[in-house]
């Protein structure tokens, strides 16, 4: 298996709908154009940023077809495709390797809370459905209510399209235990990218790199040079623009949306109801936040 197409910068795609809320293709063609250009490794597509929960599995079949015909064979495409039941999951998992994406990644079943057998069931029969496809673990027991355990990653490593984790939980210790199970580890939380790295994740999935590529490309880049307090600067002004998009009174990712069109990307619409979208005081923290991210460009990289 090539391992270094999966190490380095992955921006966690966001959703892309039009003005009457349904997905358009066209601005998913767009964002993903964008971020290719801005030179990352590659992007995670159908996952939280992506809105998966509240989308429908054709909704997320029409997503992927599109990143893919903008960029599949460009760039790394890893596709979450969990839905709460396997079926579901299966077909999505179908797709994307009838698609050609470089793996498939999926969370646990979320609501109830199933053994540990149970899921590794859940994830191989998700993996079975794309024989050909490397398999990614995500990890974000915040919000899926379950952790991924040393016994139930190797279990899973008994797969052998098993890549790795991605790693969304807040304590680093979780990316050094993981690695110490020699898999890949994908860092999740975007304000410890650099401490990731230190404990051994690939690279980084994240719901900010789309807004500001650049800055997460200098952490990554100034980490392999061991040019650590450099990185560790930018680091730090990543935090604090994160901690003030976290400021608004409305969604993260309609902040987001809105940061990216303040910063030169493309207009991908808002949030899907129940998600609470941009309101006047998130436009006005997006513009700030846009400001933040130009000015750390400017004067660190």
């Amino acid at each position: 298996m090539n391992y270094e197409k999966y190490r380095g910068v992955f921006p966690a795609f966001y959703a892309c709908y039009d003005e009457a809320g349904k997905v358009s293709a066209a601005r998913v063609k767009q964002l993903a154009r964008y971020l290719l250009e801005k030179g990352v490794q590659g992007l995670y597509v159908g996952g939280s940023s992506g809105e998966c929960i509240y989308q429908s599995v054709e909704e997320r079949k029409q997503v992927l077809q599109a990143v893919m015909e903008e960029v599949g064979g460009k760039m790394t495409i890893i596709a979450h495709v969990a839905c709460n039941n396997t079926a579901d999951s299966q077909l999505l998992a179908a797709h994307a390797e009838a698609l050609g994406v470089d793996a498939i990644a999926s969370i646990p079943p979320i609501y109830f809370h199933l053994p540990e057998d149970d899921i590794a069931k859940y994830w191989n029969d998700i993996s079975d459905a794309a024989p050909n496809t490397p398999f990614v673990i995500y990890n974000i027991p915040q919000l899926a209510g379950v952790s991924l355990s040393v016994s139930l990653l190797r279990k899973m490593k008994q797969n052998p399209r098993l890549l790795g984790v991605k790693n969304s939980s807040m304590p680093v210790q979780d990316i050094q235990m993981w690695h110490d199970e020699e898999v890949l580890v994908f860092n999740g939380p975007d304000e410890q990218m650099l401490s990731g790295l230190a404990a051994g994740a690939c690279g980084g999935i994240g719901g900010t790199y789309a807004v500001m590529p650049e800055l997460f490309l200098g952490i990554y880049a100034l980490y392999h040079k061991g040019e650590m307090e450099k990185a560790r600067v930018i680091q730090n002004e990543v935090c604090r623009i994160i901690y003030h998009v976290f400021s608004a009174d409305c969604n993260l990712y309609a902040v987001m949306k809105e940061v990216l069109r303040q910063h030169g990307g493309p207009d991908i619409g808002d949030v899907r109801a129940p998600l609470a979208g941009l309101t006047e005081k998130g436009r006005v923290v997006a513009k700030e936040s846009a400001e933040m991210i130009a000015a750390a460009i400017r004067e660190l990289l």
